[in-house]
């Protein structure tokens, strides 16, 4: 009797002790998640000068979140399309992606864009937060002059697809558009190019052209050559992966 109860107890101790199969140790983690790769989508961006005599200054792109916005018309511009429209400088508006949260890229053209002549950029942009772009270009025989685009919504467009848009000429209302051969900075005059002082209405609106000294204006350093029309540039984005 006494052999059969400790065998029965030792039998009890030996079930105790084997680990259940379906229990994990509290020490064990869960295997870790592989991480995310997130993959860049590439786009080919061109811009063509329509005009007949108006060089274009080294473009500036962002790409951005919703909440930027390069310019909005009847609002002053910022100090870095300021300096885009007055004198072609892109460096501060560039600098944007070091600044401004919301700025995930920044890209600059090879250089001045001719009339009738065209530059490309291909934009890798990784990340959901940079879903938008904008654009900027000064007409370097203007006072303020730009061409430009915001808020271009790169998420609509699928691989294989281009949108084509054109770009009015925008005033920036930092700088009186006298056209004298000081305030030009471009080739017909070789004058200042950005000044901080504003003597404009200090907003961003449609530019109203030039006038030029065929047309009457006798300060002007301009000639009816320069004159142009809306639009100003052709732009065209092609998404490529």
């Amino acid at each position: 009797m006494n052999t059969r109860m400790l065998l029965l107890a030792a039998s009890v101790g030996f079930l105790a002790g084997c680990p259940d199969d379906d229990t994990h140790s509290n020490n064990d983690s869960p295997p870790a998640s592989p991480p995310v790769q997130t993959e860049a989508k590439q786009f080919e961006v061109t811009v063509t000068n329509l005009t007949v005599s108006q060089p274009l200054s080294p473009l500036a792109i962002l790409a951005h979140s919703s909440s930027y916005q390069l310019f909005q018309v009847g609002q002053p511009a910022s100090l870095a399309l300021e300096k885009v429209a007055e004198s072609g400088d892109n460096t501060d508006l560039l600098a944007e992606k070091d600044n401004n949260d919301n700025v995930t890229m920044s890209y600059s053209g090879a250089g001045v864009i001719l009339p009738g002549s065209a530059d490309s950029l291909t934009l890798d942009i990784t990340g959901d937060s940079a879903s938008q772009l904008s654009i900027a270009s000064m007409l370097v025989n203007t006072n303020d002059g730009f061409v430009g685009e915001t808020g271009i919504d790169l998420s609509r467009i699928a691989v294989g697809e281009s949108y084509t848009m054109n770009m009015p000429v925008w005033d920036a209302g930092t700088e009186a558009n006298s056209e004298t051969s000081a305030s030009i900075p471009g080739p017909a005059a070789g004058g200042e190019g950005f000044n901080a002082a504003r003597d404009d209405d200090d907003k961003v609106s449609f530019h109203p052209g030039v006038v030029s000294l065929d047309d009457g204006l006798t300060t002007s350093a301009l000639t009816a050559s320069h004159r142009f029309l809306n639009p100003g540039a052709r732009l065209s984005i092609t998404r490529i992966k």
